[in-house]
């Protein structure tokens, strides 16, 4: 630990008054100076790991980058009778294209990924941030059919009109007769 105080380190008035400076009356006037370097960085605006200087108030997310929202599902697989129990429980902080409407319909519709591939649908439900479903599907398929299979979700709007805004997915190959549950991230729909 290195002592900051102007004795320690003549000529360096600047250093006691950085961001680091716990000595200060909070009321006073701080000059605050980025970590790297002496140039003295405002409070809306850091430098980013390239070195750009990007306001934290105006950073917009690409498609890659932004927030889809986060899907809640349980699952159990009852060996005695072969059946696979599937829970849609809700759907947190899903974000949808504006064309689709303020509150628009949703639903879950799920995929199996058999060779024949089984489908279902959850009932859909307005558009908003914590969309509650609590919807069960059961199915009976052989659990070693199920090893190499993977589940995939498709959020959908119904209304206006049917859209795929998002989907995500989740392997199988660790179902148990004890329910597990899930959150999986919402990605953008793959073309």
């Amino acid at each position: 630990v290195s002592d900051l105080r102007p004795s320690a380190l003549p000529g360096s008035l600047d250093v006691s008054r950085s961001m680091f400076d716990l000595r200060s009356p909070p009321h006073r006037f701080m000059k605050r100076y980025d970590s790297f370097s002496s140039v003295p960085s405002s409070t809306s605006s850091r430098k980013d790991s390239q070195g750009s200087n990007r306001s934290l108030d105006t950073i917009t997310l690409s498609g890659d980058e932004r927030d889809f929202g986060r899907l809640n599902v349980k699952l159990c697989y009852v060996s005695s009778v072969e059946q696979i129990w599937i829970t849609v429980v809700n759907c947190k902080d899903l974000s949808w294209p504006s064309t689709c409407g303020e509150n628009p319909r949703i639903c879950v519709k799920g995929i199996l990924t058999l060779p024949k591939p089984v489908h279902f649908k959850s009932s859909a439900k307005e558009g908003c941030n914590d969309i509650e479903f609590m919807e069960t599907f059961v199915f009976a398929i052989k659990l070693q059919s199920l090893q190499a299979v993977r589940l995939v979700f498709k959020i959908q709007t119904q209304t206006p009109r049917k859209k795929t805004i998002g989907e995500c997915s989740l392997a199988l190959r660790d179902l148990s007769s004890e329910e597990s549950g899930h959150w999986l991230d919402i990605s953008p729909p793959s073309k």
